[in-house]
């Protein structure tokens, strides 16, 4: 079937007669944009115009998903024009989840996210208080996940110091505190979820906010954003906005292990870093920073946001966010140069997932395919929309050479890819064979590769861990 996505589609979204007699008798919803929040809160989110989730196009965005080899889809996607009821605004933000339940999780941030962040800008533009539906407190001490989400918190907002918060407009400083409480109250609402189990189960969030010329991004997990743009001899180059949050990285490994968590990759995939719990050969969660996963907030799993901010140019021209199944396999140039080489914008990100399936099944033949959403974020204006093709028409010839290497010769485009296969030039042993053709040729390597079993009295050693040969 493709997308997940083509159920919702389906199924019509229960309307509340009140709720549409009260916008359409509410003067101050109709006519006040810092009750933006209150307004959609109370319309049902399918009706919500400039409001993208499925696969489709707009004037200024392409959305495209494809269900993987591993069973449901758990990737989401949506882009929301005139956000925050602002017309120069885009809100875009593509979704990985994981665990049992990682389907659920990513759209209900999908769904809950951008509203909660709507919320919060508005009420830090205006400087009022945070109203009551989103500043959920709980009575009582704080437990050791507030603790380590306040230490987190205070540690995310001294990465930016003085001197560059400075260099940075009063857009950024508004949405910057926007995004931290909007994440930190997302994560709590999943924790108390009635019906989503969220404690090995979790999601990625790549998510940016456009208003004008200003871009301010949040990211948590190993999803991805790049930016297309030109270099001073016209050709088109990526530019890596993100970066890949995962436990390799020392900054990230460190938090962790203070916390008591374990990071440390198995002996079959000496590549991916894994996080663990402290005395259990479980979960092995391939990311650093997630919503939800609470088997592991305890032991230095966050979810607070890296946030960034870059003030585009005229040479900038699409911005690409993506879950690890299209950098898996592209680098982040051949990403660009498939955007760039689309017929239209409409058929963009379909261009470019399609070129990901391909690139599965040549580089990773055993392998079960990783679901794959994108979003591509068209930055430049209709007029100018022409340009792109004809220019991406030079570079065909060019794609041939470009697409055995991993980018241009310099910047962020030159990043290693997600880094969560096994490179096809692996030997792979009888045992294991045998195992994967069992599994119908997994080799994949997870994003969570076990899930908790906590057994009174019995302890799993860490020189165990390296037989588990466990696959979801």
């Amino acid at each position: 079937m493709g997308s997940c996505f083509s159920a919702e589609s389906r199924s019509p979204f229960p309307t509340s007669p009140s709720g549409i007699r009260k916008r359409k008798n509410s003067k101050k919803r109709s006519g006040s944009r810092s009750s933006s929040f209150e307004y959609w809160r109370d319309e049902p989110l399918h009706r919500i115009p400039g409001r993208l989730f499925l696969n489709g196009s707009s004037e200024v965005a392409s959305l495209f998903t494809q269900q993987g080899k591993k069973g449901t889809n758990q990737d989401a996607m949506i882009v929301w024009e005139n956000f925050c009821s602002r017309k120069d605004t885009v809100f875009c933000g593509v979704f990985d989840g994981h665990g049992p339940f990682g389907h659920m999780v990513a759209k209900k941030v999908r769904d809950s996210l951008p509203l909660k962040l709507s919320a919060n800008w508005e009420l830090n533009a205006s400087g009022e208080e945070v109203l009551k539906e989103i500043s959920i407190n709980t009575a009582g001490s704080v437990n050791s996940e507030e603790a380590t989400f306040v230490s987190a918190d205070e540690e995310s907002r001294a990465s930016v110091d003085a001197e560059e918060t400075e260099k940075h407009p009063e857009i950024f400083q508004t949405l910057r505190e926007s995004f931290l409480k909007a994440f930190k109250v997302m994560d709590r609402e999943l924790k108390m979820h009635p019906s989503i189990e969220c404690f090995c189960s979790g999601t990625t969030a790549v998510t940016l906010v456009k208003q004008g010329r200003d871009l301010v991004i949040g990211n948590v997990g190993d999803s991805r954003a790049v930016l297309g743009t030109r270099d001073k001899d016209d050709s088109l180059v990526a530019v890596q906005l993100t970066v890949d949050l995962k436990p390799s990285l020392p900054a990230e490994a460190e938090r962790i292990r203070k916390c008591k968590g374990r990071v440390f990759a198995l002996q079959d995939e000496p590549e991916v870093a894994r996080v663990w719990l402290p005395n259990y050969a479980s979960p092995g969660l391939a990311m650093a920073r997630a919503f939800g996963d609470f088997c592991l907030k305890d032991f230095g799993l966050i979810s607070v946001p890296e946030i960034s901010y870059r003030r585009l140019s005229e040479k900038d021209e699409f911005i690409v966010l993506a879950t690890d199944g299209i950098w898996d396999v592209l680098s982040n140039k051949e990403v660009v140069d498939i955007i760039g080489a689309a017929p239209g914008r409409s058929s963009a990100a379909r261009a470019l997932v399609e070129s990901a399936v391909r690139a599965w099944r040549y580089k990773y033949p055993t392998s079960k395919m990783d679901d794959c959403a994108v979003v591509c974020l068209f930055l430049e204006s209709d007029s100018e929309s022409h340009k792109l093709c004809n220019a991406s028409h030079s570079t065909k010839h060019e794609k041939s050479s470009s697409t055995s290497v991993n980018g241009s010769p310099s910047g962020p485009s030159l990043l290693k890819r997600s880094g969560t296969c096994r490179e096809s030039n692996e030997q792979v042993s009888e045992e294991e064979e045998m195992e994967w053709s069992a599994l119908e040729g997994v080799s994949r390597v997870n994003t969570l590769l076990n899930l908790p079993r906590f057994v009174p009295d019995k302890h799993v050693a860490a020189d165990g861990i390296v037989s588990i040969r466990k696959r979801k």
